[in-house]
């Protein structure tokens, strides 16, 4: 079994890999917010240690403390969570990127305009809308002739 030690590598290197990159993004977003780390720190209710190894790639963070950074740092959490691997990416829109940059509505509140906003656009999309009527079953339309009062053919046949 020697293929053993480099797939636990791998999967030890990918995990490192994932906690680096939110790590540095964290740090990015951190120092373009002009928060330090101690502020941060205190804000997200964790420890400056803490936070410390989470910048540098050494502790991946839970969800639950994503979500308190991400509220510390007034970003959204489900670019953390993007970020992190949590959640699969989106595709981006000029709707959802101004609901997500907006901090006047709370993260439940931002989620709930998205889902709303995605059922409008689903709803209106016109590939579903073709599909749709293609699935229509015509014999279930009712068939209606309309007389012509014109029409004197069957008086004079």
């Amino acid at each position: 079994m020697v293929d053993e030690p480099d797939d636990m590598s791998g999967a030890a290197r990918a995990v490192s890999n994932a906690a680096q990159d939110i790590g540095g993004f964290i740090r990015s977003q951190r120092e373009a917010a002009q928060v330090s780390l101690r502020q941060l720190a205190q804000l997200a209710g964790v420890s400056n240690p803490y936070l410390s190894q989470i910048e540098r790639g050494l502790r991946k963070p839970s969800a639950d403390v994503l979500a308190q950074i991400a509220k510390g740092l007034r970003v959204s959490s489900e670019v953390l969570y993007m970020q992190a691997g949590f959640l699969e990416q989106r595709p981006h829109g000029p709707v959802r990127d101004a609901l997500l940059a907006d901090g006047a509505i709370t993260e439940r509140q931002k989620q709930v305009l998205l889902e709303i906003y995605e059922s409008f656009r689903r709803e209106n999309d016109p590939k579903q809308s073709e599909s749709a009527a293609d699935q229509a079953d015509p014999s279930d339309e009712p068939e209606h002739e309309i007389a012509d009062p014109l029409d004197r053919r069957s008086e004079n046949d």
